[in-house]
């Protein structure tokens, strides 16, 4: 670090330390943006799908159909429960159904839905 002698380098060192903090903090806002991006359940669950995808080798959509169905069938039992009741039948199929689709959907799809959903609702 050279030695500042006058005011203009002084204040030139300045604006560059600013310029720097500032590009500082908008990486590190948006790290804090991917990590929230990341930790949403159902990215949690996607990405867990997809790494259960590469291990084991599925590749066919059959298999990742499977999966998708088995996973909204899990999320219909531990959130309605057995479902004595019609409402809550009806209200168990309609989770399983969203759960069902929002795995099963491509992860880039999805965050691009929402970017869009995000512009538009900033817009108005």
């Amino acid at each position: 670090m050279e030695a500042i002698i006058n005011i203009d380098q002084l204040n030139q060192k300045i604006q560059e330390l600013e310029v720097r903090q500032d590009n500082e903090w908008c990486a590190i806002k948006d790290h804090i943006d991917d990590l929230k991006e990341n930790l949403k359940p159902i990215n949690l669950i996607r990405n867990t799908v997809e790494e259960i995808n590469e291990t084991v080798g599925f590749k066919s959509h059959l298999a990742q159909s499977a999966i998708s169905i088995g996973i909204g069938y899990l999320a219909k039992r531990f959130i309605v429960g057995k479902g004595d009741t019609m409402f809550k039948g009806i209200l168990g199929s309609i989770v399983q159904l969203i759960v069902t689709n929002l795995v099963s959907k491509p992860q880039n799809e999805s965050s691009h839905e929402t970017s869009e959903e995000e512009e538009y609702s900033s817009q108005y």
